[in-house]
Formats: C-alpha cells, structure tokens, sequence
C-alpha cells in the first residue's frame, strides 16, 4: 500500500449553506476529503478549495470554534459556515452549533459605503439611486479597488472571487446573481440595509450629492420644453448633471419601489 510522505495527510473538510456555490458539484453540500502539505493555515486551504475568506463567518476544527490562523494537522476536520447561517435552516444545524461558533465576519460600519467592481456599472447605478456611496469606473484594476477599499473603509462588491482571496481585505460581497436588479436586492439583504434606504439623494453618474437648486441658475443649461413645463430641479455638487422629476423620474421610481417592495 502506498504511503503519503510524512508531511502530508488528509483532513476532511464540510461547507455549509451558500458556500456551496463556490464548490465544484462533486464536493457540495458533503463532507469531502482534501490532501494537504504541511500545516497551513485555515484561511490558506478554504480558499484553495475555492470558498473566499470575506464569505465566511464561522470555523468549527473537530466542533471547536477556530479563527483563519489556525494551522492545520492530520485527522482535523474542517466545517466553514456563511454570514447568516443561523437562518440557513441548514440540514443537521443545531441550536447548539449555533452557540458555540465565534463570528469572524467583521461588524458592518454603520454607514455602509462600497466600492463596486468595473463590472457591475448598473449594480452601482442602482446603489447610488437608494442612496448609497458607491465608488465605480468603467476601468478598475483589482490593486485600486483593494486600496480605495482599505484607505475609506469600503465594502468591496464583485463577481471576482480572486479579489476577494486578498489577505488584506476584511469587507467584501460576491454577487450571486448576473443580474443588476436581483443584484440590488442581494446587497440589500446581505448588509441588512432596506432601512436605510434614502433615493434619489446621490448622482447616478458620478456618485456625487444631490442638492435642491434654483431654476435661474440652471436655466441656461434646460432644453425649451423642460424650461417651460418643470420647476423643481437639482444639482449634483461634483460633475453639476441637473435632475428634474420627468418621465426618467418615474421610470426611476418604480425601480426603486421593486427593489425595496417585491421579493
């Protein structure tokens, strides 16, 4: 029979919940055995197998809670939990289990701001329409996203599961869904954010603040039907885009309704 060098070994590894989107179809949703050299970290050998740091919550090593340092050793078992796994009703998830792991995820800042990954424009879009500051460009390399999210404390948003494997990153989200407006409602839900909802108070182009401003001065700037037919406008502070409520405003609306009234 042949023999694994001494420095190599198997452990058995379960992820639970959604995390099982990041798995191939032979390892989700059962408990797996995964070869490993040496004692790397916890951190290291859950996103080998493909589940980025930023998605997990919790760590049982032998149904003891453990943080991404711990360094592992031949016949530990592994089980990795996402944020919210109490309400997952997760087949053979106890109460008890429940008690006894230590959360890792990082407390949201009460002001929840992101930064949005170069693909996902409507998703920022969407964000700045209820109201949230989102940083977005069209080009972003993954090392400036990773700076602006450090430096201002951001929330990193991305179907790039790479980026979220950075060791420096604390905060961050992958996008299940392709589409923006399921997208919306993903972020809404993951960051307990439908209360703090506050439309129409942020530019959708440049993320700028909204302010309320005089029509004379911003009438030069008015095609003739809308000088003529609207009152009320508002000025983004940053790139001066002038908003009125026209037919794009109801258009808007109802967007803004689905997002925080349908399912």
């Amino acid at each position: 029979m042949k023999q694994n060098p001494p420095d190599e070994y198997v452990i058995k590894i379960r992820v639970w919940g959604s995390l099982n989107i990041f798995l191939p179809p032979s390892r989700k949703y059962r408990v797996f055995s995964y070869q490993i050299k040496g004692h790397p970290s916890v951190k290291d050998t859950i996103e080998a197998v493909g589940v980025p740091h930023t998605e997990i919550d919790g760590l049982l090593i032998n149904g003891r809670p453990v943080d991404f340092f711990y360094q592992l050793k031949e016949g530990d078992h592994l089980e990795a939990y996402p944020y919210g796994y109490k309400f997952f009703g997760l087949s053979g998830f106890t109460l008890s289990d429940c008690r006894k792991i230590k959360h890792l995820s990082p407390s949201i800042p009460s002001r929840a701001r992101f930064v949005v990954d170069s693909h996902l424009g409507k998703l920022a879009r969407h964000l700045r329409l209820l109201g949230f500051d989102s940083v977005y460009k069209k080009v972003f390399p993954d090392s400036e996203i990773l700076q602006i999210a450090l430096r201002e404390k951001r929330i990193v948003l991305t179907r790039d599961i790479g980026l979220l494997k950075n060791k420096r990153l604390t905060h961050g989200y992958w996008l299940h869904s392709a589409d923006p407006q399921r997208q919306i409602k993903e972020v809404l839900k993951r960051f307990d954010l439908e209360l703090k909802v506050r439309p129409f108070q942020r530019c959708l182009e440049c993320n700028g603040r909204i302010v309320k401003v005089a029509k004379k001065r911003i009438i030069h700037l008015l095609a003739a039907d809308t000088r003529t037919y609207f009152r009320q406008f508002y000025l983004c502070r940053a790139c001066e885009k002038v908003y009125w409520q026209g037919s794009h405003y109801d258009r808007l609306k109802k967007l803004v309704d689905s997002c925080l009234f349908s399912g």
